[in-house]
């Protein structure tokens, strides 16, 4: 659906029509349930006429979005079907209401939720065809600018999707470009904080030059991505797909596919990758897998040892008993577990990793080094695992995380893996953050009627000391400190938003800048440092 509609005239509109009874029994986007087989043809050749020239006759995005029901899960089809007739804000993508009847407009929204019938192929040629390098303009080993290229903030704006550079000493914004339809999964960095590397649902990779200020590559990874991880040494880029079931590992320089994954369990079963972590003490990546209780390793060091996937009998040379094993990089590692484990947290020496369970009821801690399960953890309701932060607490580290159906933090003894304390908030959180200089924790209320508030917990009496509702009505989220954690960054979730900076102490207002939507920020010297207050 774009401007290229309007290319589209007579001979062409018909002749698709002619052909829309071939293409919808041949096309990915047919399904084997289409019982009114008319009705099918009709949403089709209409999807084609005015939506394919930006999304693909196979509904996999081109200029515009993948149509799918992975890529569209957090877009309801009533707004789906105001979209199409309106038109979306600050995109290419025109109204059609004055084109499409409602009836016509709810088929192509039927259509476009209806999943495929086979996973689509999205393997290296298709990768490759995609990849697009853009030389920087001006050679340089220095920024080209004032600012502290560690305290820069990275802002992610999903209002309009583009991206803003914030100096953070003057909090002056020094950048801001466009970027993919629904960035997802934060924003990584190489060690030395240079490039920046963003993902989007729609599986496309851009790597982004903070010294020039500019986009240097761009490559489509997949179909349906979740997020992305960068190697300890910054030299590989690792990306988990749902569509299609794949982990693709990038060279971070040029964007060559270095592997592909093609992620199914011992047993052959495929699976969708939930997310990818970088293990930097490990010099490896960690996958977690979706649809199978395995857990992945896999190695970044050219000198990894033999892994082995299972018991086996001998390590002598020749013996034949002896499993299949692979080494060196991007050697495979198997951690099998109980059930499938989402939303992994790690230890800072990252040893152990926590996940949480399919029924969101407890998690599992995991021996990274063993590949057993050491511990479980009943928890009182779905935890967010990915949002915890660590600090100490009475001579103990303690990791704490927010829930997502339940005004609770659950706050756990890293040494005995146990709850020492349960949070009560005024509802469901999504994000935790703090910093080692400070004496807070910060944890927004994310969900229902009291979105707009925000607790801030003293991390020597785990109390609440005071809650603030920066903008009341509007969702208020995602804290992320500055350098050296004398201010806090806030973000006001709202198309007419703002990012907040409070002074960290006095937790009083010092500035506030307009975002659209500015659903995160992160602070390239905690990033790179794995700062224990924030994600990694």
């Amino acid at each position: 659906m774009s401007r290229q509609y309007r290319l589209i005239k007579g001979s062409l509109v018909a002749l698709l029509l002619v052909l829309a009874t071939d293409l919808a029994l041949s096309s990915p986007a047919s399904v084997k349930s289409a019982q009114n087989t008319k009705t099918y043809q009709q949403q089709f050749a209409r999807y084609l006429a005015h939506c394919a020239s930006c999304h693909g006759a196979d509904r996999l995005g081109v200029t515009g979005p993948a149509l799918l029901p992975q890529n569209l899960k957090r877009l309801r089809k009533e707004k789906a079907a105001r979209v199409i007739a309106k038109g979306a804000v600050a995109t290419q993508m025109p109204g059609f209401g004055d084109k499409l009847t409602e009836r016509q407009i709810a088929g192509l929204v039927k259509f476009i939720y209806t999943p495929l019938t086979e996973i689509p192929v999205w393997g290296r040629a298709e990768i490759e065809k995609s990849r697009k390098l853009t030389p920087a303009k001006q050679q340089t080993d220095k920024p080209l600018f004032k600012a502290d290229p560690l305290n820069l903030f990275i802002v992610v704006e999903s209002g309009d999707h583009h991206v803003s550079i914030v100096d953070g000493d003057r909090f002056e914004p020094i950048a801001r470009f466009k970027s993919h339809y629904a960035l997802h999964g934060g924003p990584k960095l190489t060690p030395d904080g240079r490039y920046v590397f963003f993902a989007s649902r729609d599986g496309w990779v851009t790597k982004y030059d903070l010294y020039t200020l500019q986009v240097v590559a761009d490559i489509r990874a997949g179909i349906n991505t979740r997020n992305i991880a960068i190697s300890a040494d910054g030299k590989y880029v690792a990306v988990a797909n749902y569509l299609p079931h794949s982990l693709v590992i990038l060279k971070s320089s040029d964007f060559s596919v270095k592997k592909i994954f093609d992620v199914r369990d011992r047993w052959k079963r495929s699976s969708r990758v939930s997310a990818v972590y970088q293990a930097r003490p490990r010099n490896s990546f960690i996958a977690a897998l979706k649809d199978v209780p395995e857990i992945w390793e896999i190695s970044t060091d050219p000198n990894a040892p033999d892994t082995h996937e299972g018991f086996v009998h001998s390590y002598e040379t020749g013996m034949k008993e002896k499993l299949a094993s692979s080494s060196g990089l991007f050697s495979l590692r198997r951690i099998e577990t109980k059930q499938p484990l989402d939303d992994f947290f790690f230890d800072q020496a990252y040893r152990h990793l926590l996940g949480s369970s399919r029924d969101g009821k407890h998690a599992s801690v995991v021996h990274l080094d063993t590949r057993q399960t050491i511990a479980g953890i009943k928890l009182p309701s779905l935890p967010h695992m990915g949002s915890g932060i660590t600090f100490d607490y009475q001579g103990k580290r303690v990791m704490a995380t927010p829930h997502l159906r339940e005004g609770k933090i659950s706050v756990i003894d890293m040494g005995s893996w146990k709850v020492i304390k349960t949070i009560d908030t005024k509802g469901p959180g999504f994000f935790m953050r703090s910093h080692k200089n400070s004496p807070y924790a910060w944890a927004g209320v994310f969900f229902g009627k009291n979105r707009d508030l925000v607790h801030i917990i003293d991390k020597k009496t785990l109390e609440i000391v005071k809650t603030l509702r920066p903008v009341p009505g509007k969702t208020a989220a995602h804290v992320e400190f500055d350098k050296t954690g004398a201010h806090a960054v806030l973000s006001i979730w709202d198309k007419d938003g703002a990012i907040i900076i409070y002074d960290a102490k006095t937790l009083k207002e010092v500035k506030r800048l307009k975002m659209s939507k500015p659903s995160g920020k992160y602070n390239v010297h905690n990033k790179i440092n794995f700062e224990e207050g924030t994600s990694h």
